[in-house]
């Protein structure tokens, strides 16, 4: 396995990591202690870890020889009901994800094209934007349990049918998002990473 390889595969982890510690940090913001009393307010990545997204799964992607890494983190627990918005609430601690993800790619993106860097370096910085740019637009997918899903029903709350069918649904659908990824949002991952390190395909 090449170096970058195993490279692309730690910041793959370490930026789910931090993906689920937002999701924690938003709601113990918003009034659910929740994660924080199961030990997951943390970006320590042991507690986070799950053995198939987290692991499995990239190395077999990886092996495979797919053009792209995926993964995802365990979910941070969190109580709807302790959140002090109840409106807004879910979709904030939601959103919370996703937002963290491309908070850290704009900033690897302005170092990335700001400043005096070696190519090792430069090399590192475009995974990181790929690799967190990729995370984002994944997880926006209006699909259970993606956040993107808990992001459509915290704006159309009254949309119950939707919500149900794709809740009863979710593995299938989910399963046809995951291996049907690329091909649906690889163009709009390469326009976003383009954009952010002036690098475009």
């Amino acid at each position: 396995m090449e170096i970058i390889t195993i490279i692309s595969i730690a910041i793959l982890i370490m930026s789910a990591v931090v993906h689920e510690f937002a999701h924690g940090y938003a709601a113990y913001r918003l009034g659910d202690p929740t994660a924080q009393y199961e030990g997951r307010l943390t970006l320590n990545p042991i507690p986070h870890l799950d053995l198939f997204g987290s692991i499995i799964l990239p190395v077999l992607l990886v092996l495979s020889g797919s053009p792209f890494v995926l993964g995802w983190a365990k979910p941070v627990p969190y109580n709807p009901y302790n959140l002090r918005n109840r409106r807004w609430g879910e979709l904030i601690v939601a959103a919370a994800g996703p937002a963290s993800n491309i908070i850290i790619a704009l900033i690897a993106g302005i170092i990335f094209q700001l400043a005096p860097i070696s190519q090792s370096i430069a090399e590192f910085l475009y995974v990181v934007v790929f690799i967190n740019v990729l995370l984002c637009v994944f997880n926006l997918i209006p699909v259970p349990p993606l956040d993107g899903s808990k992001i459509l029903f915290g704006l159309f709350p009254r949309a119950i049918k939707v919500r149900t069918f794709l809740e009863k649904y979710q593995f299938v659908i989910f399963l046809a998002a995951l291996f049907l990824v690329w091909g649906i949002i690889g163009p709009i991952v390469r326009t976003i990473t383009g954009i952010i390190t002036g690098i475009s395909f």
